[in-house]
């Protein structure tokens, strides 16, 4: 029997409250699937299962506030037979919930059983606003699932949501989240020597092939140019893959994928810096549909877990704040943060001649733990290659 845990979302967390459960007991969950949903000081937080099996109990009712590591169902494997008995469902918790929810809590798209009949409106609306197909009753002919079943089941989660902050009252998300990162960053400055690096890029070829390439494409396709630079982060590591991993207890271990950490700014205020998964290994089409959507749900307040857990190294761009360089802390356990300015126009010597570039200020705070200033240069040099290269991106 598994036990299924309060994850930990981060270096940070200390606590989450569970909004709700996606499944019920008796219910099959394969790796990956969503089974429930989590309030951190980040956000809501869609909460991901990396066993499969059977749902054998709920430990813990929605509502409840409880430490990371606290168990909160039961899991029975494949390979499992089913007790004799069902084991009991624990009371539900007395507790009220410390915190609403920062949204209402939306299931992300998912295909119902093979018998189940959805329309083609339903289906649409479904995708459109997250709903999972696989928890809606149809209620046309034969079971079918009509517009008006997804509208429901969206309203339901509306109104439960709109009751709990009833109940909880409103809390202070953006006081909480400078006091999370507030938290996270002194212990990185504590504990992490870090040590700095900065240099100037040339943009100009890889402006002029962005802009040629997008010049093919619908504007509902185009490229942006933060694209690029994660791309060229994720490759540079490669090359130099000690930047790319965490340090913990004593020792550098490398990250499993490439997973860059996007750091985002909340409309609310605050900061978080959920990954993309396996960069190096993405398309930039595929790259630039991630990112667009990676940003609408961040700032939706709904994020998995993995993606809020799972960074190897961060990129942080100030360039739309107008800075021209920035020095970022270090995202304890990873050991590099690589952070970009706004690209501005400077002289620059090409091919024997001064001429006007656009160039932007590329920077690196690496844990001197896990490497040293040689291996941080020819990590931010192969940064600059890939970019005067960006046919290769």
């Amino acid at each position: 029997m598994a036990e299924f845990r309060m994850p930990s979302l981060g270096a940070d967390m200390e606590q989450g409250t569970l909004v709700e459960w996606r499944v019920r007991p008796g219910d099959r969950v394969a790796r990956g699937d969503v089974i429930a949903l989590v309030e951190t000081e980040k956000g809501l937080i869609e909460v991901e299962i990396f066993t499969g099996g059977v749902v054998e109990s709920i430990v813990i009712e929605p509502g409840a506030t409880v430490p990371v590591g606290t168990v909160l169902a039961m899991i029975r494997g494949d390979a499992e037979s089913s007790p004799a008995e069902p084991l009991p469902t624990p009371p539900p918790a007395a507790a009220e919930p410390q915190h609403p929810p920062a949204a209402p809590p939306r299931p992300p798209p998912s295909t119902p059983a093979p018998h189940v009949r959805v329309s083609p409106l339903a289906r649409r609306i479904a995708a459109e606003l997250h709903v999972d197909l696989a928890t809606v009753r149809g209620t046309g002919d034969a079971g079918t699932i009509t517009k008006a079943d997804v509208e429901r089941v969206v309203a339901e989660h509306t109104v439960a949501a709109a009751a709990w902050a009833a109940r909880a009252g409103v809390r202070d998300h953006q006081a909480s989240m400078r006091k999370v990162i507030a938290a996270a960053m002194a212990r990185s400055k504590r504990d992490i020597p870090h040590y700095y690096l900065a240099t100037q890029i040339d943009m100009g070829r890889a402006l002029s092939w962005l802009a040629a390439e997008n010049a093919k494409r619908p504007v509902s396709t185009r490229l942006l140019p933060a694209v690029l630079l994660l791309r060229a982060v994720a490759l540079a590591v490669r090359e130099v893959p000690e930047m790319n991993g965490f340090w913990i207890d004593g020792e550098f271990r490398p990250g499993p994928g490439v997973h860059v950490g996007v750091a985002i700014s909340l409309r609310q205020g605050g900061l978080v810096a959920p990954a993309i998964h396996d960069v190096d290994r993405k398309t930039i089409e595929e790259l630039m549909r991630e990112l667009l959507d990676l940003v609408k749900r961040t700032r939706a307040g709904v994020l998995r877990s993995s993606e809020v857990s799972d960074a190897t190294i961060t990129v942080t761009n100030l360039g739309d704040q107008g800075v021209e360089s920035v020095f970022g802390v270090i995202y304890p356990p990873q050991v590099a943060l690589v952070g970009f300015g706004r690209l501005v126009e400077r002289p620059w010597v090409v091919d024997g001649t001064v001429a006007a570039r656009s160039v932007v200020m590329a920077s690196l705070a690496a844990d001197h733990r896990a490497s040293d200033g040689h291996r941080g240069g020819r990590f931010l040099a192969a940064i600059e290659h890939l970019l005067q290269t960006p046919e290769a991106l």
